[in-house]
């Protein structure tokens, strides 16, 4: 079994700054791409970020200079720097990873509340 566990959420003022880690634990042979997305409220989720095992990038333009997406292949961690939050980027944040296991399947974390609100 694979897990996906997100942390790092939270409550942060207009031009506030978060950083959200997602940690795979499991039978885990390697992990391909990892990702963010973002989900709001009556909105359909939606690619914020992810990078390759190779650490190729890619952003959603709404985050583009604002968001830094990294990863840690030996910790099977992949973080999301958020800097210069705004409003429009409260949203549920989950985590997504490719991975190979006993099979190739591509997983989701539970997701993690960010709300920016003064």
């Amino acid at each position: 079994q694979v897990q996906l566990v997100e942390s790092g959420g939270g409550l942060v003022q207009p031009g506030g700054s978060l950083r959200l880690s997602c940690a795979a634990s499991g039978s885990i042979f390697s992990i391909n791409s990892m990702g963010w997305y973002r989900q709001a409220p009556g909105k359909q989720r939606e690619l914020v970020a992810d990078i390759t095992s190779g650490g190729r990038t890619n952003y959603a333009d709404s985050v583009k200079g604002r968001f830094t997406i990294s990863r840690d292949n030996a910790k099977n961690t992949v973080y999301l720097q958020m800097n210069g939050l705004k409003p429009e980027d409260t949203a549920v944040y989950y985590c997504n990873a490719d991975i190979t296991g006993w099979a190739r399947y591509n997983y989701w974390g539970q997701g993690t509340q960010v709300t920016v609100s003064s």
